[in-house]
């Protein structure tokens, strides 16, 4: 009975371990939609369309983008000494085939991640690391913003391989951050979703699910 109760304990030490090593960043609820902060892409003809749903995984974020440009912000402090990976569930449904994604006019994505360090006392300053599921290049790949070399855009996913199918990826944001922008970052500041059509003047449906941050 000792070594049964001991066993249980060791196990319930184990589980809540792993839960303490994993930061949830969206619920994807009608109440967090309300909240979360709308950012229109100045110039942009109009706003991505956002919604909730849900299916046998849990909630998800849908986005369709019409020759639109808006993203959803959330402000909060993520541990990157603790919980350094971003993992990302996602679907394109409709995607952005044939655009140029590392120039002006064609950066446009049907689903981007941002990843966001405040390095100054505005906006202009932040440093960023945008995860993106591209339509036409290869997982891996990255390059600077065209309109700012204080982003990078690094694709982790491509409908080349997987159109209209729901794909989890993972990076290691705090290496990420060293290797691009040769930052030490211990702490995040925010993250931002967005599915943008404003260049391309082209439309795209995208799903995002369960977003979060892990030890490994």
């Amino acid at each position: 009975m000792k070594l049964l109760l001991k066993t249980f304990i060791i196990l319930l030490i184990v589980i809540s371990g792993l839960f303490a090593s994993e930061t949830k960043v969206f619920d994807f609820t009608e109440n967090e939609l309300i909240d979360l902060q709308v950012r229109k892409v100045r110039g942009a003809d109009n706003k991505t369309l956002y919604s909730v749903g849900s299916n046998e995984n849990g909630n998800f974020l849908k986005s369709i983008a019409d020759n639109a440009a808006s993203g959803l912000g959330k402000e909060i402090k993520i541990d990157l000494n603790k919980t350094p990976y971003i993992n990302i569930t996602w679907k394109i449904e409709k995607d952005l085939s044939g655009i140029k994604e590392n120039t002006k006019k064609g950066h446009d994505y049907a689903a981007r991640v941002f990843v966001i360090k405040k390095t100054g006392a505005t906006p202009l300053s932040n440093r960023a690391i945008n995860y993106v599921f591209s339509s036409n290049n290869n997982v891996g790949l990255s390059w600077p913003s065209p309109y700012t070399k204080k982003s990078i855009d690094k694709v982790l996913a491509t409908t080349k391989n997987d159109l209209n199918k729901w794909i989890t990826v993972k990076a290691n944001v705090k290496e990420d951050f060293k290797k691009f922008h040769d930052l030490d970052v211990n702490e995040l500041d925010g993250l931002a979703i967005m599915s943008d059509t404003d260049n391309s003047k082209m439309k795209s449906i995208a799903y995002f699910q369960n977003i979060y941050f892990s030890a490994q």
